[in-house]
């Protein structure tokens, strides 16, 4: 099978591993770094380019798009889709759960629980926001990863003070959100990972400080964890509604049961080192299937 992987290159350790395993299981894989692509549209041909060479058709894609790298990196997967190749992740699956607002509002559609979440665009509404959502309060851009562009208010002068810093960095006010501070998992998160229908890894992470984010970017420890079998279901639905085939799922152990946070269409692959799992070997597997079915029903309609 022909894959690429659509990444920023072979220094990425995830990338490095789906390389691995994906020639260990004797495909012909290539590592492609999207952002020197270019795109050639015309009614016929959607061609693909990069550094000067037109990129024949791939059997399938696993795109590793940056977050700031969003909307470029969708396009990109976007040509290869209409090439007909089968993408690990699609493009408007990422472009969806790239977006904290439309993800909360997909999950809360879905019935699955979140923490409580408000949006506006009207300063005039802070003191009503916090009334309803209390103290204290997580204040982000509903653009944040990796724990930046999150803040925690504890008292309503920081609210405001955080709330009204953001208004002046970005004026449309629904790219900010106000959620809830659950107070008994701070600092600790589960990051789940899903695999079509699986859950192939799972780790808690836990802030070695009292900063409450637990993100591993942000110095946060790993070790392993089992879910339970409905924080299975929970992580597996939650990927499903996002519409990722491989996606990472947070999620927190609430006083009122489990709370899904983020889903995350290009999760890292640290969780194998903290698990041990082989979590490409998974994703390899799974592209073998399904890219494969998809290609023998093409040649049977063609």
């Amino acid at each position: 099978m022909k894959i690429a992987i659509l990444s920023n290159g072979n220094a990425n350790y995830s990338t490095r591993r789906l390389v691995a395993e994906a020639e260990q299981r004797g495909h012909q894989v290539r590592v492609i770094k999207y952002k020197d692509c270019y795109l050639s549209l015309d009614e016929k041909h959607p061609n693909i380019f990069y550094r000067g060479e037109k990129l024949r058709k791939y059997d399938a894609i696993i795109p590793r798009i940056a977050n700031s790298m969003t909307r470029y990196g969708c396009a990109i997967v976007r040509q290869f889709e209409m090439q007909g190749a089968w993408a690990a992740s699609s493009s408007i699956a990422i472009s969806r759960s790239r977006d904290k607002l439309r993800s909360q509002q997909i999950l809360t559609k879905a019935g699955i629980d979140t923490p409580k979440t408000l949006v506006s665009r009207n300063t005039a509404d802070i003191d009503d926001l916090i009334e309803q959502i209390g103290l204290p309060v997580i204040i982000k851009l509903a653009t944040s990863t990796h724990g930046n562009g999150v803040v925690l208010a504890e008292t309503k002068k920081a609210a405001k003070s955080a709330l009204q810093a953001f208004y002046l960095y970005n004026e449309d006010g629904t790219n900010i959100l106000l959620q809830e501070y659950v107070r008994e998992s701070a600092g600790v998160d589960i990051r789940a990972l899903v695999v079509g229908s699986r859950v192939v890894a799972s780790m808690k992470r836990q802030s070695l400080d009292d900063d409450f984010r637990s993100n591993l970017h942000k110095g946060g420890e790993g070790t392993s964890v089992k879910l339970t079998n409905e924080e299975k279901r929970i992580v597996v639905k939650a990927a499903k509604v996002m519409g990722l085939h491989v996606a990472g799922v947070d999620l927190m152990r609430s006083a009122r049961g489990p709370l899904v946070l983020e889903v995350n269409a290009s999760p890292g692959f640290g969780i194998e080192k903290v698990t041990g799992r082989n979590v490409a070997e998974k994703i390899i597997e799974y592209i073998e299937h399904n890219a494969s079915r998809k290609n023998s029903k093409d040649r049977v309609g063609a």
